[in-house]
């Protein structure tokens, strides 16, 4: 389920494709990208998030969804779950990212 959440009279509705045809208030339509702080970098495929992800103290994680590439930390309850496809990868996956790694990573406009 891909789309934008509108909110309007009273009513949240999600618009499935903002661009063709109904003009969604507030949504440009631009993609998101994420971006890794310390090398400012964009993150652009699965590898180089892995990589970023494992000298952060995360393993991968192999007992969930086979449809998910999962990523946990020993010290925390934490679980990174990300569509095994990255043309799948947006804008929830990236906060979700930040949120367990604050101050690493930011979500900007690409």
């Amino acid at each position: 389920m891909s789309g934008v959440w509108v909110f309007k009279n009273g009513v949240f509705r999600l618009v499935e494709n903002p661009q063709g045809g109904e003009v969604t208030p507030g949504c440009t339509g631009r993609r998101s990208a994420l971006l890794h702080l310390p090398s400012g970098e964009i993150v652009t495929s699965y590898s180089s998030l892995e990589q970023i992800l494992m000298a952060l103290g995360w393993e991968r994680y192999y007992g969930g969804n086979p449809e998910f590439l999962q990523f946990h930390r020993e010290s925390s309850i934490d679980l990174i779950s990300l569509p095994w496809d990255f043309s799948r990868f947006n804008s929830i996956n990236m906060y979700d990212i930040v949120m367990k790694n604050p101050s690493i990573f930011k979500v900007q406009d690409a």
